[in-house]
């Protein structure tokens, strides 16, 4: 609020250079405030407690513009250094502390204000960044009298934020306000739909929104680029349902497009970066990672997201971004930067499950599946209220780490889904997997008696019973099996359950399975067997009777039908080139055989001759290479009286003349 001129006494100034009038200061101030022009606003607002210090208006003029320069720091030092002067800065303080998200001190700062519309409207958006949604509703349930604008967009987004989805359409009825009657409120209202799994409304709702604010923000005259980064959340929102949709190709253009562009806050590229990545999956780890390096504060080693973009964010938001970032360090092998950040997340998550899941999954990629159990079991004790998720994850690992009765232990800890049909089955062959085939037969016990006392529409006693006698008769336990199955033909007459109590009673009592027998239909077609001969014979035999007339009859007619029908012939198919009027020469018979089993296969042979001189040369050797060379031609007679023999004999007798070859000569004849 721009303050208006006022007479001030005259103050004390330096007689060589006297200050300008105090109302021309205030008019100054008034102008740059007008403008927007903050940064300035703040130095008129020093010119004139210069002149008049503890000017009240002009202390208050100074904070305001700090806070909308984004200088926190400064306006907070202000406040502090006014604490003399007779204003209350609560509300202001409050708001510094909001902006450096110093939430507890923030809502303590407030205490002071109550009832104060204002001081409450900030008070709900504290509470909505602690996360606290129940009583940030309470707030805007109060507020709903007082004649605030806008005030139902903060409310859907709390709903939405809370997991309330579901009521926001009721309250917007009460409110008498439509979804299209502000672009903020059509986006909000279509995050309430997508929660809902309705994201095809979601999308028509996002596109209506992305279309009105166009228009409103044209209307007021912003420049185009201003109103793209306006809308950026809903252009985000609408590459997100696509990604839900199933068009991840068009989500993925819409995110690098929008990242690329550099036209959208901070807030927005974050959610398109962490989107982006999770659409490519474990594809292009370092690419990914280096994408996640842009949101990081730039002067921190370590991963930490920038601080403009931590404020904007929800905690679950930036819950998403750092466990992608540790799973990214997983799929790249990079353990120790993984374990490095997942030890800080408990401090910016307290009590959240995720940091503890992440834990464990480093454990388990280090071997260390015992350790991720004890892990697991520890946090589950500590936060009863959490235990289903980790208990589940508890009994993952224990699974796949082969301790089946780890796994069994943690399912059995899950009342809610204790006795669902698919647990009964897990918990079972767990047990099983064990040996303990008592433990597994309780478990089936335990469920049927919980059903029978159940009192749900869709009753699974039937199925529990089905497969509890079904894994009785399996582990010998014939008469516990037999009374499920009487039991069970009792109440739902059940074929299947007959079958099965009179396939179970005859092991033990005849003739109670031949009077469950005779409950059973007979089965057409078996008029004409003699069931009395098949049962003394070991096999099949042929049996005399009218029957066998018509299976001849038929069996001959179907044998005349195979004979009639004619083989369609199919035009041969030729290598590519090959024309069969020339075929050309025929192929070599021997092509598939090993070299050394060919008829035309010849050894080489070594010439010995190198290895027997020594010395100077003289008559001696002269005459030794005389000898070889008639050895050599009487050895070519005596292959040429051999030619009649077959190739594979030449070709072994040959390599039997030669001297033994070394090892690495052997492995290059066995490649030849």
């Amino acid at each position: 609020m721009a303050p208006k001129p006022k007479d001030k006494g005259k103050p004390t100034h330096s007689p060589s250079q006297p200050p300008p009038p105090i109302e021309d200061l205030f008019a100054s101030l008034s102008k740059h405030i007008q403008r927007s022009d903050f940064e300035q606003a703040a130095k008129v607002a020093d010119q004139v407690l210069s002149v008049a210090p503890g000017d009240e208006d002009a202390i208050r003029c100074k904070v305001v513009a700090l806070i909308k320069a984004d200088r926190i720091e400064d306006a907070v030092s202000t406040i502090q250094s006014s604490q003399k002067v007779p204003i209350d800065f609560s509300f202001f303080k409050a708001y510094c502390l909001y902006r450096q998200n110093k939430l507890d001190e923030a809502l303590e700062s407030l205490k002071s204000l109550e009832g104060n519309s204002t001081a409450m409207l900030l008070e709900s958006q504290i509470l909505y960044r602690l996360g606290k949604m129940d009583a940030c509703m309470d707030i805007y349930h109060k507020l709903q009298k007082s004649k605030i604008e806008s005030l139902e967009i903060n409310s859907v987004a709390s709903l939405v934020a809370s997991g309330r989805a579901s009521e926001v359409q009721r309250m917007m009825d009460t409110l008498r306000v439509k979804a299209t009657s502000s672009f903020e409120l059509a986006f909000n209202t279509a995050c309430s739909l997508i929660e809902s799994n309705k994201y095809t409304d979601a999308e028509q709702l996002l596109l209506s929104a992305r279309r009105i604010g166009q228009e409103t923000l044209l209307d007021e005259n912003l420049p185009d680029d201003e109103i793209e980064i306006e809308l950026a959340p809903i252009a985000v929102q609408l590459a997100y349902v696509q990604q839900l949709l199933g068009h991840t190709q068009e989500a993925i253009e819409a995110y690098t497009d929008i990242i690329n562009r550099d036209l959208a806050d901070e807030s927005s590229v974050a959610v398109a970066v962490n989107n982006l990545i999770v659409s490519k999956g474990a594809k292009e780890v370092s690419d990914s990672l280096r994408k996640l390096d842009r949101l990081k504060e730039k002067d921190s080693q370590n991963f930490q997201l920038a601080r403009g973009i931590d404020l904007k964010l929800s905690p679950k938001q930036r819950e998403a971004i750092y466990t992608n970032r540790v799973l990214l360090l997983l799929h790249a092998n990079r353990l120790d930067q993984a374990r490095e950040l997942v030890a800080a997340l408990p401090d910016m998550f307290v009590d959240n499950v995720m940091p503890v899941l992440l834990q464990a999954a480093i454990l388990v990629r280090e071997n260390k599946a015992g350790r991720a159990e004890e892990v697991l079991a520890q946090f589950a004790e500590k936060f009863p209220d959490k235990f289903k998720v980790v208990l589940l994850a508890r009994a993952q690992v224990a699974a796949a780490a082969g301790h089946p009765n780890i796994a069994a232990e943690s399912l059995v800890k899950i009342p809610d889904i204790q006795h669902m049909p698919a647990t009964v089955a897990t918990i079972v062959s767990l047990k099983e997997r064990a040996g303990d085939i008592d433990g597994a037969a309780a478990v089936l016990d335990s469920a049927i008696k919980w059903w029978s006392n159940a009192m749900a529409e869709d009753n699974k006693l039937n199925v529990i019973m089905q497969e509890a006698a079904s894994f009785k008769l399996r582990h010998g336990l014939e008469e516990d099996a037999a009374c499920l199955y009487e039991e069970l033909v009792k109440s739902q007459g059940n074929i299947e359950a007959l079958v099965g109590l009179v396939t179970t009673v005859a092991r033990v009592d005849i003739n109670k399975a031949e009077l469950y027998e005779k409950q059973l239909k007979p089965l057409t077609g078996l008029k004409g067997v003699d069931v009395d001969s098949l049962e003394r014979t070991s096999g099949a035999k042929h049996v005399e009777g009218a029957s066998d007339v018509g299976v001849t009859e038929a069996y001959e007619e179907g044998k005349s039908k195979a004979k009639g029908k004619k083989k369609r012939k199919r035009k041969p198919r030729y290598p590519k080139g090959f024309d069969p009027a020339n075929p050309g020469p025929p192929p070599d018979p021997e092509r598939w055989l090993p070299k050394k089993e060919r008829s035309s296969y010849r050894p080489k042979r070594k010439d010995k001759r190198a290895a027997q001189v020594r010395g100077s040369q003289g008559a001696v050797v002269r005459e030794k290479h005389e000898s070889s060379a008639s050895g050599a031609s009487s050895n070519a007679s005596n292959s040429k009286s051999n030619q009649v023999s077959t190739s594979k004999g030449a070709s072994q007798n040959a390599v039997a003349e030669q001297p033994k070859p070394s090892s690495k000569s052997s492995r290059k004849k066995s490649r030849n």
